[in-house]
């Protein structure tokens, strides 16, 4: 079996606000395929790295490559149509359009042709158990079913590289099992995924790297295992009544 490529690196990104250090010449890099967790305290910066890895922020210092390439500062749409997807930590479907029609309009990215978008969007709504959710008005579904909405949308666009934004947030034990079953199995299919978690359940039972950002500093990464009995992370987050 070959050594997995590298297909995402961070090298030494900065961004302030205010003065404020709110990211801090953070680097690391990931291999594809795998499941990295992106745990921190509140006020960490982890949403704010999200924003500057898909361009909805520009970075004053540092670079950010996908596949070789360099998108620093690139727009929104452009890092979006190179293979990189993400969700909101606020989930905003397009309230006013059925669940179909949303994915649709994200996997209208890569298919032209509206006949083909739509088996695209039912093909994605089957591996994110949304099948019998495709008529409803996106708006009226409950949380987790929203959630579930931004997910699809996120992987309709033909990503590479998924960026979570706490989608185990304000979900129940079960819905939290089923989307954990959802990422090992898209992992497995070959997506890379990034994914910021609170909940430490779904973030350490998936992922096979985590990193660790405090103040705006990469304070640890490793294993799950290796990070939790990391002093630094159990003073800075998890406490020491954390058990793995």
């Amino acid at each position: 079996m070959g050594k997995l490529k590298i297909i995402f690196q961070i090298k030494k990104v900065s961004k302030s606000f205010g003065g404020v250090k709110a990211i801090n010449q953070v680097s690391f890099q990931v291999q594809e395929k795998k499941i990295i967790g992106l745990i921190g305290p509140n006020g960490a910066g982890k949403t704010t790295l999200f924003n500057l890895i898909s361009g909805f922020l520009k970075s004053d210092e540092g670079h950010i490559y996908f596949q070789d390439r360099d998108i620093t500062n690139l727009k929104p749409h452009k890092i979006c149509q190179l293979g990189i997807g993400r969700t909101f930590q606020v989930v905003r479907p397009l309230s006013t359009l059925t669940v179909l029609e949303n994915i649709i309009t994200a996997a209208l990215l890569r298919h032209n042709n509206y006949k083909e978008a739509k088996e695209y969007a039912i093909y994605i709504a089957q591996i994110t158990g949304l099948t019998n959710e495709l008529n409803k008005i996106a708006g009226g579904i409950p949380i987790a079913g929203k959630k579930r909405v931004g997910f699809a949308q996120a992987l309709a666009t033909g990503a590479k590289l998924l960026l979570l934004d706490e989608v185990a947030g304000g979900l129940n034990s079960t819905e939290v099992d089923k989307f954990l079953n959802i990422i090992r199995k898209i992992s497995i299919e070959g997506l890379t995924i990034i994914m910021v978690e609170h909940v430490m359940k779904a973030v350490m039972n998936v992922a096979n790297q985590i990193l660790v950002l405090d103040h705006g500093e990469l304070i640890a990464q490793g294993k799950p295992e290796e990070v939790i009995n990391n002093e630094k992370v159990i003073k800075a987050y998890l406490g020491n009544q954390y058990k793995f």
